[in-house]
Protein backbone atom coordinates (compact mmCIF):
# COMPACT_ATOMS: atom_id res chain seq x y z
CA UNK A 1 0.00 0.00 0.00
CA UNK A 2 1.65 3.58 -1.05
CA UNK A 3 0.22 6.70 0.07
CA UNK A 4 -1.68 7.50 -2.84
CA UNK A 5 -3.90 4.73 -1.49
CA UNK A 6 -4.31 5.73 1.98
CA UNK A 7 -6.99 8.10 3.56
CA UNK A 8 -6.26 11.40 4.48
CA UNK A 9 -5.63 12.41 7.68
CA UNK A 10 -7.28 15.82 7.36
CA UNK A 11 -10.92 14.00 8.75
CA UNK A 12 -8.83 12.47 11.94
CA UNK A 13 -7.32 15.34 12.58
CA UNK A 14 -10.51 17.91 12.81
CA UNK A 15 -12.19 15.26 14.83
CA UNK A 16 -9.40 15.15 17.28
CA UNK A 17 -8.85 18.25 17.86
CA UNK A 18 -12.77 18.62 17.81
CA UNK A 19 -12.38 16.87 20.83
CA UNK A 20 -9.48 18.71 22.49
CA UNK A 21 -11.47 22.08 22.02
CA UNK A 22 -14.39 20.70 24.28
CA UNK A 23 -12.53 18.81 26.51
CA UNK A 24 -10.81 22.30 27.54
CA UNK A 25 -14.21 24.27 27.66
CA UNK A 26 -13.55 25.89 24.13
CA UNK A 27 -15.95 26.51 20.98
CA UNK A 28 -14.56 25.07 18.10
CA UNK A 29 -14.85 26.77 14.89
CA UNK A 30 -13.94 25.24 11.32
CA UNK A 31 -13.16 27.79 8.28
CA UNK A 32 -14.32 26.76 5.06
CA UNK A 33 -13.55 27.25 1.68
CA UNK A 34 -16.94 27.72 -0.34
CA UNK A 35 -17.24 26.38 -3.71
CA UNK A 36 -20.60 24.89 -5.40
CA UNK A 37 -19.88 21.45 -3.12
CA UNK A 38 -20.50 23.06 -0.06
CA UNK A 39 -23.60 23.50 1.37
CA UNK A 40 -23.78 26.40 3.63
CA UNK A 41 -26.27 29.77 3.41
CA UNK A 42 -24.37 32.24 1.37
CA UNK A 43 -25.33 34.96 2.83
CA UNK A 44 -23.24 34.47 5.02
CA UNK A 45 -20.22 33.27 2.68
CA UNK A 46 -17.75 36.32 3.00
CA UNK A 47 -14.43 36.59 -0.06
CA UNK A 48 -15.46 32.67 -0.55
CA UNK A 49 -14.89 31.45 3.17
CA UNK A 50 -17.35 30.90 5.96
CA UNK A 51 -16.61 30.60 9.49
CA UNK A 52 -19.20 27.96 11.18
CA UNK A 53 -19.37 27.43 14.91
CA UNK A 54 -19.50 23.33 15.33
CA UNK A 55 -20.14 23.21 19.14
CA UNK A 56 -22.60 21.31 20.37
CA UNK A 57 -24.71 23.85 21.59
CA UNK A 58 -24.47 25.58 18.00
CA UNK A 59 -25.33 22.42 16.16
CA UNK A 60 -27.53 19.13 16.08
CA UNK A 61 -27.06 15.93 14.55
CA UNK A 62 -23.30 16.80 14.22
CA UNK A 63 -21.15 14.05 11.73
CA UNK A 64 -17.82 14.33 11.51
CA UNK A 65 -16.89 12.06 8.88
CA UNK A 66 -14.08 10.85 6.72
CA UNK A 67 -16.25 12.78 3.84
CA UNK A 68 -18.56 15.15 4.85
CA UNK A 69 -19.16 17.57 7.92
CA UNK A 70 -22.64 17.11 8.49
CA UNK A 71 -25.22 18.86 10.68
CA UNK A 72 -28.24 21.42 11.42
CA UNK A 73 -27.10 24.79 12.30
CA UNK A 74 -29.46 27.79 12.82
CA UNK A 75 -28.43 31.15 11.35
CA UNK A 76 -30.72 34.55 12.05
CA UNK A 77 -33.32 32.06 13.78
CA UNK A 78 -33.73 29.65 10.79
CA UNK A 79 -32.71 26.29 10.49
CA UNK A 80 -30.15 24.70 7.78
CA UNK A 81 -29.03 21.92 7.03
CA UNK A 82 -25.22 22.37 6.90
CA UNK A 83 -22.79 19.89 4.23
CA UNK A 84 -19.22 20.73 4.51
CA UNK A 85 -16.72 18.26 2.46
CA UNK A 86 -13.68 17.65 4.53
CA UNK A 87 -11.35 18.56 1.70
CA UNK A 88 -12.98 22.36 1.88
CA UNK A 89 -11.46 23.22 5.26
CA UNK A 90 -9.19 25.08 5.79
CA UNK A 91 -8.96 25.40 9.58
CA UNK A 92 -10.39 24.09 12.75
CA UNK A 93 -9.47 26.56 15.97
CA UNK A 94 -10.76 27.46 19.01
CA UNK A 95 -12.98 31.02 19.50
CA UNK A 96 -11.52 31.52 22.39
CA UNK A 97 -7.75 31.67 21.91
CA UNK A 98 -7.64 30.79 18.19
CA UNK A 99 -5.16 27.68 18.68
CA UNK A 100 -6.18 25.43 16.07
CA UNK A 101 -4.86 23.98 12.66
CA UNK A 102 -5.01 25.23 9.43
CA UNK A 103 -5.24 23.05 6.26
CA UNK A 104 -3.70 23.50 2.79
CA UNK A 105 -6.30 24.42 0.02
CA UNK A 106 -7.14 20.57 -1.65
CA UNK A 107 -9.04 20.55 -5.17
CA UNK A 108 -9.89 16.99 -5.72
CA UNK A 109 -10.14 15.98 -9.09
CA UNK A 110 -13.50 15.33 -10.18
CA UNK A 111 -13.04 11.62 -10.61
CA UNK A 112 -12.69 11.09 -7.62
CA UNK A 113 -14.87 13.80 -5.65
CA UNK A 114 -17.03 12.29 -3.27
CA UNK A 115 -20.62 12.85 -4.15
CA UNK A 116 -22.83 15.00 -1.39
CA UNK A 117 -25.11 13.24 0.17
CA UNK A 118 -28.80 14.20 -0.92
CA UNK A 119 -30.24 17.04 2.06
CA UNK A 120 -34.22 17.60 0.82
CA UNK A 121 -34.89 21.46 1.05
CA UNK A 122 -37.33 22.33 3.35
CA UNK A 123 -39.78 25.61 2.89
CA UNK A 124 -39.10 27.56 5.36
CA UNK A 125 -41.94 30.78 5.97
CA UNK A 126 -39.07 32.81 7.69
CA UNK A 127 -36.66 34.89 5.41
CA UNK A 128 -33.02 34.14 7.10
CA UNK A 129 -31.58 37.48 9.09
CA UNK A 130 -28.18 37.62 9.77
CA UNK A 131 -26.63 37.02 12.80
CA UNK A 132 -24.88 39.62 14.95
CA UNK A 133 -21.39 39.43 14.98
CA UNK A 134 -21.90 39.45 19.31
CA UNK A 135 -24.38 36.67 19.78
CA UNK A 136 -21.94 33.65 19.30
CA UNK A 137 -23.98 32.56 16.16
CA UNK A 138 -22.45 30.40 13.37
CA UNK A 139 -20.39 33.57 12.13
CA UNK A 140 -18.73 34.90 14.98
CA UNK A 141 -16.19 36.92 13.89
CA UNK A 142 -12.81 35.15 14.08
CA UNK A 143 -10.48 36.08 17.01
CA UNK A 144 -9.21 39.71 17.38
CA UNK A 145 -6.80 40.49 14.30
CA UNK A 146 -8.32 38.51 11.54
CA UNK A 147 -7.34 35.18 10.61
CA UNK A 148 -6.11 32.79 13.32
CA UNK A 149 -2.50 32.57 13.57
CA UNK A 150 -2.57 28.72 13.06
CA UNK A 151 0.62 26.51 12.13
CA UNK A 152 0.29 24.44 9.01
CA UNK A 153 1.45 20.93 10.53
CA UNK A 154 2.46 18.08 7.66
Amino acid sequence: MDAQDTNSTRPYLIRALYEWCTDNGFTPFIAVQVDDSVRVPHEFVKDGEIVLNVSFDATSALKLGNEFIEFKGRFGGVARDILVPVHRVLAIYARENGQGMAFPVSALPEATEAKAPAIEPKPSALAPVPVKPDDGGPDTPRPSGGRPSLTRVK
